[in-house]
């Protein structure tokens, strides 16, 4: 069964970087489409980046020029770069991945992760 293990959030100031990690095992890793989703408290859910199985890209535009998402196949793993990161992107991160959708609507997402926290201050 697909599981998905996001790692690489903290605390960090205004102006810094995070990395952020995502495991994936139990899928068919080089056919997924996969992203990062996050979600403030008393905010829904929004796509922030994803990345097909081609290697396509999108990005929502409060990360673009910031954020960077990226893959390593080899170990099934997807990265989220955050560069400059600002207080409002305060939230917890998921990794989510779906075979045929590759957009940032989380609802068409099948499988995701448990997230990790990511708070930056001013």
């Amino acid at each position: 069964q697909a599981q998905l293990v996001e790692s690489g959030g903290g605390s960090v100031q205004a102006g810094g970087s995070l990395r952020l990690s995502c495991v994936g095992s139990g899928y068919t890793y080089s056919s997924a489409n996969m992203g990062w989703f996050r979600q403030a408290p008393g905010k829904e859910r929004e796509g922030v980046a994803t990345i097909n199985h081609r290697g396509s890209t999108n990005y929502a535009d409060s990360v673009k020029g910031r954020f960077t998402i990226s893959k390593e196949s080899g170990k099934n793993t997807l990265y989220l770069q955050m560069n400059s990161l600002k207080p409002e992107d305060t939230a917890m991160y998921y990794c989510a991945a779906d075979p045929i959708y590759s957009g940032l609507d989380k609802n068409h997402y099948a499988y995701w992760g448990q997230g990790t926290q990511v708070t930056v201050s001013s």
